[in-house]
């Protein structure tokens, strides 16, 4: 009994942790939650979970992360882009439904290298100079619609392979190729992203991998955490928030190749 509970603390916490971040930065939490379900529970001693197990988890935590943190900013304040999310949010969806149903074929040393090559993209792409905008300069700011739906698209379907809602990914080509305002591109993401997580998990439970009890446990925590990371993220310096996304990005691309170089 103990354990079953120590158990199911472990995962609050890293749902937690995953969530905050998510409402923070803009990110759906599997960047951070995607390495912690796989390395700490079998660390602590616990049954690990499969690759394809983890990517199922996190689909339904990014889930509820997402639509917890656009809440959050839809109630407060107007950076949502709203013609942004439509041009970007029906390709990632569909991309995400393919590449979710699809992981089934993918097998697990797949999943970890599609996941590596994902946050590998978007490290490399935060260290793309951006142009200098500030949120005050354009409510509503033109972009390359063209160039959001097709990368979105894309996105869509790496980020269903390994049950990520692409956020890590959708938020350096808002910043650096769409020329996005940092805040409004944070908000806007996680209303991508939310799209994007349905057809992920839709794509996960059609596929077989979904695990009930840790899913329910994520979710608790994505419903605590991510407004709690909103609420700070719109009192943080731009800037500063552009710098923790790309060490996030950075020290989980690291961290996943190692062991991919190791084979652990």
């Amino acid at each position: 009994m103990h354990a079953d509970v120590s158990w199911l603390l472990v995962l609050f916490t890293i749902g937690w942790a995953g969530a905050f971040l998510s409402g923070l930065v803009g990110i759906g939490g599997s960047i951070v939650n995607f390495p912690l379900l796989l390395y700490v529970p079998p660390a602590l001693g616990f049954v690990a979970f499969s690759a394809h197990e983890v990517s199922a988890i996190g689909a339904v935590q990014v889930l509820f992360a997402t639509l917890s943190g656009t809440l959050a900013y839809w109630k407060s304040s107007r950076l949502i882009h709203v013609r942004l999310v439509q041009y970007m949010g029906i390709p990632i969806a569909v991309g995400g439904l393919a590449g979710s149903y699809s992981s089934s074929f993918v097998p697990e040393s797949g999943i970890r290298v599609a996941y590596a090559l994902l946050a590998l993209a978007a490290a490399m792409m935060m260290l793309l100079p951006k142009r200098k905008i500030e949120d005050a300069d354009a409510s509503q700011p033109e972009f390359h619609t063209g160039l959001a739906a097709g990368s979105a698209a894309v996105v869509g379907v790496m980020s269903g392979i390994v049950g990520a809602g692409g956020a890590f990914i959708t938020l350096p080509i808002m910043l650096v190729l769409l020329r996005i305002p940092t805040r409004m591109a944070i908000a806007s993401s996680l209303a991508i992203t939310f799209l994007s997580s349905i057809g992920s998990t839709i794509g996960k439970a059609l596929g077989g991998h979904m695990l009930l009890i840790p899913s329910m446990v994520m979710v608790a925590a994505s419903l605590a955490g991510s407004p709690m990371g909103a609420r700070l993220g719109r009192r943080l310096r731009a800037v500063w928030l552009q710098r923790l996304l790309a060490a996030l990005i950075a020290l989980t691309a690291l961290k996943i190749w190692l062991d991919i170089i190791l084979q652990r």
